[in-house]
């Protein structure tokens, strides 16, 4: 399966994020990085893989960020958020 048939938009990865930040973040905004782009991240393209999830820019694909669970004992998640100027989270 190529990756514009598995491509989701941003609001699934909602439940990844979830996982790791206590707000909601689908209302988060960011900025791209690669285009300058502002959006909120539900408005992202979601790609969910084995590996890890990754987030890309609706408008230019520049990979906004990565989230990788790596499980044990304990699990951990690893962010890599460096395709995002910045991510602006608001309190719900």
């Amino acid at each position: 399966m190529e990756d514009a048939q598995r491509r989701l938009d941003g609001n699934a990865v909602g439940g990844v994020l979830s996982e790791v930040f206590a707000l909601e973040m689908t209302n988060a905004e960011g900025a791209c990085a690669s285009c300058g782009a502002v959006a909120r991240v539900g408005a992202a393209m979601f790609y969910p893989h084995g590996m890890g999830t990754i987030v890309r820019c609706a408008r230019c694909d520049n990979a906004l960020m990565r989230v990788v669970y790596q499980g044990g004992s304990p699990g951990r998640y690893v962010l890599d958020l460096k395709g995002l100027q910045y991510l602006r989270i608001e309190e719900v």
